[in-house]
């Protein structure tokens, strides 16, 4: 396309490399690089990493977008988790944007989030933005504790924006974590590294998946056996063996106030209760995730840390 610019950033200022993963969203993913291309302050680098789509979508990105760096998988059998790694690995930028492939940023994306970089300590790691998305209830979306700025636990791996060096030094995702979850455990060992993570409200982006947690077997399994790797992996024992009669007594899940629905950084597991009780055989799912994750046991063992940073937190308490 003509209007189609080469991404160029402002000389002697921070380099900027964006990373997307993308399976089949042809159309979703032209919006989102059209967004990045109003940027104010344009990336240096776009990485987009394709699972061996089928629908056109890296033929589009050659013919369309000529000055974005394609990654095509040799097959889609890859989880999110290894090919955002494959995008982080290529990326040279001092700071590296981890973008979902149906997300649509805002013209100022890139120049606020160096902004607030510019503003915070070096421990900052990570900035994850404001995320509306649909069916997004008005409770959530105006809440103080999504509007308000704050460090937390995890980010949302949609939208957000990372220090190169300190993705380097955690390790990327765990890719045994294959999808879903990968934010938290990733979190996790930033933490214990003495970084931080900060939400930024005041930075908005758009997502086109709905809110909540998605639905199906796929969803719902990885949901649940990635919770308990995460926990095998940084918890107090004490806890691990506390949080399945935490679980029930709090109901996680609702997506309406007063019936389970509450503002948590675990976006992702909102209507996991509502899941549950939706998908055919919800509950043996639930426990064959939990025994693939007590297979993974002596695996979570060998990279078990326990997290005591302030900012640590359970996904429900």
């Amino acid at each position: 396309m003509s209007d189609v610019v080469e991404a160029s950033g402002a000389v002697g200022g921070p380099t900027v490399s964006l990373v997307i993963s993308v399976w089949n969203r042809k159309d979703d993913l032209r919006e989102n690089l059209y967004a990045i291309t109003r940027q104010t302050v344009p990336p240096q680098q776009i990485v987009v990493v394709d699972n061996d789509s089928h629908d056109g979508t890296p033929e589009m990105v050659l013919a369309e977008f000529p000055h974005v760096q394609l990654i095509r998988m040799p097959h889609s059998r890859y989880g999110a988790c290894e090919t955002f790694n494959i995008g982080f690995a290529s990326a040279w930028g001092e700071f590296v944007g981890i973008l979902d492939d149906d997300v649509v940023l805002p013209p100022t994306f890139v120049e606020d989030m160096l902004a607030e970089f510019a503003r915070e300590p070096a421990t900052t790691a990570i900035l994850s933005p404001k995320v509306v998305e649909p069916e997004m209830p008005d409770w959530y979306l105006d809440s103080p504790a999504v509007n308000t700025p704050r460090y937390m636990s995890t980010f949302r791996g949609c939208g957000s924006m990372a220090r190169n060096a300190a993705l380097r030094a955690a390790g990327y995702y765990d890719e045994r974590f294959f999808i879903f979850g990968n934010e938290r455990d990733l979190t996790t060992r930033l933490l214990n590294l003495g970084h931080r993570v900060k939400m930024v409200p005041a930075i908005e982006v758009f997502h086109k998946a709905p809110f909540g947690m998605r639905h199906g077997k796929r969803s719902l399994y990885y949901h649940v056996r990635n919770f308990w790797l995460w926990a095998f992996k940084y918890l107090p024992w004490s806890k691990v063996l506390a949080f399945p009669f935490v679980f029930l007594r709090k109901g996680l899940g609702g997506k309406k106030r007063g019936e389970g629905g509450e503002v948590t950084d675990a976006v992702g597991t909102i209507g996991l209760f509502e899941n549950i009780k939706a998908v055919p055989g919800g509950y043996w799912i639930c426990f064959k995730a939990t025994l693939n994750a007590l297979w993974n046991l002596r695996y979570c063992l060998r990279h078990r840390q326990v997290c005591r940073h302030e900012d640590f937190d359970l996904p429900i308490r």
